[in-house]
């Protein structure tokens, strides 16, 4: 991805407006108030703006009643033609809006709709492995058997961080046949991801200047239920065109825009730590020693989430399934919802890539350094993939990271427990894949009702950690011992790397779970 800083903030001056067709006084300051709002808050960039205000004077109507921010320039455009004083759009306001309509268009081969049907589950269950089984409640349990009698599947794993979800449970595996993909496996946070920055910095800023790392942290990070963030460090993925394609995926790309480097809520975090290199490896290539690092957890934000409702629910309609098994629904490879839902969940892996990018490249730019190394990982996603015989699969990674051979991975556990560097040793029998952290012991709903702030106070200031943000429903004795979770999948990684929280930034607490 290009990371280009893009610091200059070009503002819309009564040039620029009259050009458009603005031509008087009072016309001409609430547009400017407008689109420099809007520029100077990061929500859009200036061409960006110029192209909404000549789609605006175009037609007025259209956004009249769209209660966006250019809603009362429509009406105001309204009231000026009823008075006789219509806005009129020039040339120049028609060649953006024909240099729009004639961009380069994403189109998605159609290959036909998927026909409705009834399926029954198989009498016995897929084998899989089940790695860390004593850790593993039993609700997870019971859907992984569950997902591995679907007629689609082939092969699975079940992972020692693993905890009942919706559909497959969170840290299941599964291999379905080629020409399946089932969205709630993937999940409701497409490409939920880890990301890691580590520094040539002394980790000694941590106790000496914990002040400008947290006050770093909280400039440069937004959390929250639909949150949204200002200036963009690098938008270019904007470009693409694939933003194209669909209507679902135009009709969100503003708010994907508007969210570009949020984090969200849930167990989403931003947190600055210490990274003890234990081994020396190539693909790190770092000496032994210890780092200051910035570690990241969050996905596609609003994004993905809507993409992942709109055809989990569409799975549901074009497949039925017995009840237990409703939210296992697939969509057919071969077919227009197919083929849309794998294009629009690989746009999201991309988004949220770049999301974790986008905080990462603020955070190192306000410190004025480069990172020596970036890790990342998604584990909420299919990737199309052969199994050892050669077999052709999708496999649905649901909170599981990906370890075929030297892939490289982060494992993270809680605010108070260490996170790990892995490399993947490529186990068939574990379908290439890890644990995605330590995995939850408590709900939510038990975590708040049985754990006390002061328990909760005393395990972070027992840790050293400095606590922005969070509730008890992420207190660090909701989750499971990371060190037994590493233990039960030796055979599937390496550890490479230990890290430490120190600085945690999480949503404020009341705020409800996006994870």
């Amino acid at each position: 991805m290009n990371t280009q800083i893009r610091e200059e903030v070009e503002i819309i001056v009564q040039e620029d407006l009259m050009a458009l067709g603005v031509n008087h006084s009072e016309a001409l300051a609430k547009f400017a108030r407008v689109a420099n709002g809007l520029i100077s808050n990061g929500v859009y960039p200036k061409a960006y703006v110029l192209l909404m205000f000549a789609q605006l004077i175009d037609s007025p109507k259209k956004f009249s009643f769209s209660k966006n921010k250019f809603t009362n320039l429509a009406l105001y455009l309204k009231h000026l033609k009823e008075i006789g004083q219509e806005i009129i759009l020039t040339d120049f306001g028609k060649s953006l809006l024909e240099a729009d309509a004639n961009k380069a268009q994403y189109e998605i081969k159609k290959v036909g709709q998927q026909v409705k049907g009834d399926f029954e589950l198989r009498q016995e269950p897929q084998p899989y492995k089940i790695y860390g089984a004593n850790y593993i409640e039993q609700g997870a349990l019971d859907q992984m058997q569950t997902a591995m009698q679907l007629p689609i599947s082939v092969a699975g794993a079940l992972m020692p961080d693993a905890h009942q979800g919706y559909g497959l449970p969170i840290g299941g595996v599964l291999a379905t046949t080629a020409n399946t993909i089932i969205p709630f496996a993937v999940g409701v946070d497409i490409a939920c991801r880890m990301c890691m920055s580590i520094f040539d910095l002394p980790v000694s800023m941590i106790q000496k200047e914990d002040k400008l790392l947290k006050k770093v942290l909280v400039e440069n990070t937004f959390f929250g239920i639909g949150q949204e963030s200002g200036r963009k460090f690098d938008d270019t993925l904007f470009d693409r065109p694939e933003w194209t394609s669909l209507k679902i995926i135009k009709d969100l790309r503003d708010k994907a825009y508007r969210q570009l480097g949020t984090s969200g809520t849930g167990n989403h975090f931003v947190e600055w730590g210490v990274l003890e290199i234990m081994a020396e490896d190539n693909l790190m290539k770092l000496p032994i020693g210890s780092y200051l690092t910035l570690l990241s957890h969050s996905g596609s934000r609003g994004f993905g989430g809507n993409i992942a409702d709109f055809y989990s629910k569409l799975a549901m309609e074009k497949t039925r399934l017995p009840k237990e098994a409703k939210h296992l629904a697939w969509l057919d490879m071969n077919s227009d919802e197919g083929q849309e839902y794998w294009l629009a969940m690989n746009l999201a892996g991309d988004y949220a890539s770049a999301n974790h990018h986008e905080i990462h490249n603020k955070i190192a730019r306000a410190l004025d350094q480069k990172p020596l190394l970036r890790i990342e990982n998604h584990h909420n996603f299919a990737w199309k993939e052969q199994l050892v015989d050669g077999t052709e699969v999708i496999v649905h990674r649901k909170g599981a990271t990906p370890a075929g051979k030297n892939d490289l991975g982060i494992i993270p556990a809680s605010m108070t427990q260490p996170g790990y560097v892995i490399r993947g040793k490529g186990v068939a029998e574990g379908i290439n894949s890890a644990s995605h952290g330590a995995g939850r012991k408590m709900s939510r709903t038990k975590a708040k009702g049985s754990i006390t702030k002061a328990e909760w106070n005393e395990a972070v200031k027992k840790a050293g950690v400095q606590l922005i943000g969070a509730d008890l429903d992420e207190a660090p004795q909701a989750y499971k011992d990371i060190t037994k979770v590493i233990a039960a999948q030796a055979d599937l990684v390496h550890v490479l790397a230990k890290f430490s929280p120190k600085i945690v930034r999480m949503a404020d607490g009341r705020e409800k779970s996006e994870d």
